[in-house]
């Protein structure tokens, strides 16, 4: 089986996990509102995330949900600023400051470095996508507009929603209230 169908779960294999940010209600909102209104409806299967893994292998669920019980039980809740928009070519994404989410990731980083992806063992810079797959003009256009008028704001991340990966819409594996 190629890596390809391996991270899809294909040929009989457990699709992989997605491990996502849990964000306060009213943060949520918004985000998943700018996602409706800027990317692709036919594209747009899933709702406005932060991602921090894209694939964990799905026959390690029960290690990985463990470690994450244990990493949520001690963390509070993370303050969040969205920090402006940022090109990704072809769409954009709203930076994300957050120190205490980045000390988490490396912590869990380090703890499952034998299963990363090439993809999740490089630099990670957290990040919401609000448009992708567009023109690069499309993309430009918004950049520009949502840069005119950006004014950074606060938000919560209140803990971590694990996903599985079959090939669209994602389903819900776990969800994990930081409780420190």
């Amino acid at each position: 089986m190629s890596h390809d169908e391996s991270a899809r779960g294909g040929a009989g294999g457990p699709a992989p996990l997605i491990l996502t940010l849990r964000f306060d209600e009213a943060a949520f909102a918004r985000l998943d509102a700018l996602r409706r209104a800027h990317f692709p409806p036919e594209r747009n299967l899933i709702p406005a995330h932060l991602t921090l893994f894209h694939a964990l292998p799905g026959e390690a669920i029960e290690e990985i949900a463990d470690n994450l019980r244990t990493a949520c039980a001690g963390t509070p809740p993370v303050p969040l600023t969205f920090t402006g928009p940022r090109s990704l070519g072809r769409g954009v994404a709203l930076e994300v400051e957050a120190p205490p989410l980045l000390r988490l990731r490396r912590l869990l980083a380090q703890h499952w470095s034998p299963w990363l992806t090439r993809q999740d063992a490089a630099g990670w810079r957290p990040h919401v996508t609000v448009q992708n797959k567009v023109t690069p003009e499309a993309a430009r256009a918004l950049l520009e507009g949502m840069a005119a008028g950006f004014t950074p704001w606060e938000a919560r991340g209140e803990g971590l929603l694990l996903w599985h990966y079959r090939g669209g819409p994602w389903e819900a594996a776990g969800d994990f209230p930081f409780l420190g």
